[in-house]
């Protein structure tokens, strides 16, 4: 047998999850999936830039996302919209008015904080279900103590923070000149729904699907790369007759549920959380979340919204033009909307954290090979010529089909724990009996597995295995 597979190491000792937040941002950093943006000026708060793995991750999800919902379907369309608007966009979504959150700072240590998530005010939403108004948020903060620095009575009154990006679109900045950067990617689809309803000539029921930036001034952000001011969105916007709300808010959830665990998420860590009234958005009659158990708590994921016939109906009213649909029975009316709204970044922590596992003697990340940034790597077991030569040109023809990493660095254990670190379903060994039977050994990531496999039958081993991955 190969030196490599004589001893056959198979994993026995049981892997736990990811023990905290911290440990999967030093993994981020280190192994190249997300670095700290303008790091080398210090930072800036909140804010992160997606590595060379990283952005395979990110790739993968979004195509994923994209196919499920544009090329696996008949009735969804895709756009991408500017993410600069005309202003009256945001009044007449809302965002104007009803886009704010309670802010407080403390003016002993300027610390802030978002107010509705106070001790006092918190415990009052959560035993009520209601959210506190501004004026009894301010009777539950007289006295308290500053959460960051203990400091008695140095909270200012809550005040109402609008969380949209200002700029202006001109050389004059004047309020005649003002633009916002959009918070959400939903309303480039609304101001758009004539336009994709009559070129691709839809009727009823069809959606809108759109991945793109979207911008929010968080007052708290945090938690790595779970809330930020800069983010991406997956978004889709199912227009219906106003009759078949519930019939089709059922299939979203059920479909937007499968899609989850189809990019390997467990559904132990999988829940729905219904919105409360005081929960729900302006624009919702009825909104469910998809939450992920992160090692900070049960927080959303996704969220499936009815927003019934506001966003049309109110895009109608400012811009004066005529947004109704008429069917075939020639009823005319404006169409209800079905939301699915996922943040891209959001998801990419979920996916890392749910791969996470480690024990005393390594970390693997057991991403779903979709998810994988590399799907296999071909090391030489020496830094030989007459090694390396036919490892490359192996590693040469892999990479015409799948991504594919080629080390020679260090051991092969040293270079296994580094494959198992990034998420690698597949290491492939080339040894010297490799020159005489012309067969590797190909190492499976999560159990040690070590198969011999002759080299023309290598592509299809892999290609099989990723396929049929469970």
């Amino acid at each position: 047998m190969s030196e490599i597979a004589d001893k056959p190491q198979i994993a026995t000792k049981p892997l736990k999850d990811l023990p905290d937040l911290q440990t999967l941002v030093a993994l981020c950093k280190r192994r190249g999936f997300v670095f700290p943006s303008s790091e080398i000026y210090g930072g800036l708060n909140s804010c992160w830039d997606y590595g060379p793995l990283g952005i395979e991750v990110k790739k993968a999800l979004k195509e994923a996302w994209w196919k499920a919902m544009v090329y696996d379907r008949e009735d969804i369309e895709g756009i991408d919209a500017a993410i600069l608007m005309h202003p009256r966009v945001w009044k007449a979504s809302g965002h104007i008015d009803s886009f704010n959150d309670p802010l407080v700072d403390c003016k002993q240590c300027k610390a802030r904080f978002r107010a509705d998530h106070l001790g006092p005010v918190a415990k009052i939403e959560k035993e009520t279900g209601n959210i506190p108004t501004i004026e009894e948020m301010t009777e539950l903060l007289k006295g308290m103590n500053c959460p960051n620095c203990g400091s008695k009575g140095t909270l200012t009154e809550p005040r109402l923070f609008n969380m949209m990006f200002k700029s202006h679109m001109s050389a004059i900045e004047d309020e005649a000149n003002l633009v916002y950067f959009r918070p959400e990617t939903a309303q480039g689809i609304f101001v758009n729904f004539i336009n994709v309803q009559q070129t691709c000539r839809r009727k009823l029921p069809f959606g809108i699907a759109q991945i793109g930036k979207s911008f929010r001034n968080e007052i708290t952000p945090g938690n790595f790369i779970f809330r930020t001011r800069e983010f991406e969105q997956m978004e889709m916007q199912f227009f219906i007759k106003p009759s078949e709300n519930d019939t089709f808010f059922e299939e979203w959830k059920s479909s937007r549920m499968a899609w989850h665990e189809s990019i390997g998420l467990r559904k132990e860590k999988l829940r729905w959380h219904q919105h409360g009234e005081s929960e729900l958005a302006h624009y919702c009659a009825k909104a469910f979340d998809v939450q992920y158990q992160f090692p900070f708590g049960w927080k959303e994921l996704e969220g499936i919204h009815d927003r019934t016939d506001f966003d049309l109906k109110n895009h109608q009213e400012f811009s004066g033009k005529n947004l109704h649909y008429v069917d075939e029975e020639k009823n005319k009316f404006i169409p209800h909307v079905i939301e699915t709204a996922v943040g891209c970044d959001r998801s990419i922590l979920t996916v890392l954290a749910d791969a996470y596992r480690f024990n005393d003697e390594r970390v693997v990340m057991q991403l779903h090979p979709k998810m994988a940034p590399y799907k296999a790597a071909v090391f030489p077991l020496m830094k030989k010529p007459e090694l390396l030569e036919p490892a490359q040109n192996l590693y040469q023809d892999l990479r015409k089909k799948f991504r594919t990493d080629f080390d020679v660095a260090g051991s092969i254990g040293k270079r296994y724990r580094r494959q198992e670190e990034i998420g690698t379903p597949y290491c492939i060994t080339l040894d010297y009996e490799s020159l005489e039977d012309k067969a590797v050994t190909i190492r499976h990531r999560d159990t040690m597995k070590q198969d011999r496999v002759a080299v023309n039958k290598v592509m299809d081993y892999v290609e099989s295995g990723l396929e049929n991955w469970e």
